[in-house]
């Protein structure tokens, strides 16, 4: 009678354990199986109207082949655009986030930056628009950077350069 008492303990912790497993296995894998079609999103003129910054997304960490980034940003002074060639590796709640400091290249250079989220990935490859809250001042945002909010983790950093005078359009 014992063995078969341990038996279905054995049978129920190797269910429990395995359904855990599985589920965790899921939110890994589910981006990758059943990733969303591309973004094709534009700007309007009032976005085109003054761009204020630009930069290019990076692979911040080359030694870890699940986050990384590329593609061009664009900052107006209304919208952060995700330019055509954008693309990250999938994964789970990634947010778009506006960086008052350059350099970004860890989890570590996030450590008490007070940044803006401008809300959450619609798609891992292609043209995005993030509308920029109001009363947002441009001149102190020096990075836009893809975040991980479920883990915490860097996905890909972009350091802005600020357009030059020539590249404002009145």
């Amino acid at each position: 009678m014992r063995s078969l008492w341990r038996g279905i303990a054995i049978f129920l912790l190797g269910g429990v354990l395995g359904t855990g497993l599985g589920v965790a296995i899921g939110f890994f894998a589910f981006p990758y199986v059943f990733p969303p079609p591309p973004a094709a999103e534009s700007l309007t003129e009032a976005d085109r109207s003054r761009l204020a910054a630009s930069g290019t997304f990076i692979h911040a960490n080359p030694s870890d082949p699940i986050h990384w980034g590329r593609g061009k940003v664009s900052v107006y002074e209304r919208a952060v655009f995700l330019e055509p060639d954008f693309e990250v590796g999938p994964g789970p709640a990634f947010h778009v986030y506006l960086v008052p400091k350059a350099g970004i290249r860890s989890e570590s250079d996030m450590k008490d930056v007070m940044y803006v989220d401008l809300g959450g990935l619609r798609a891992f490859k292609g043209s995005q628009r993030y509308p920029i809250p109001a009363g947002i001042d441009l001149g102190k945002y020096q990075s836009v950077v893809i975040w991980c909010e479920r883990f915490g983790v860097l996905i890909s950093p972009a350091d802005l350069t600020p357009a030059g005078p020539a590249r404002v359009a009145g």
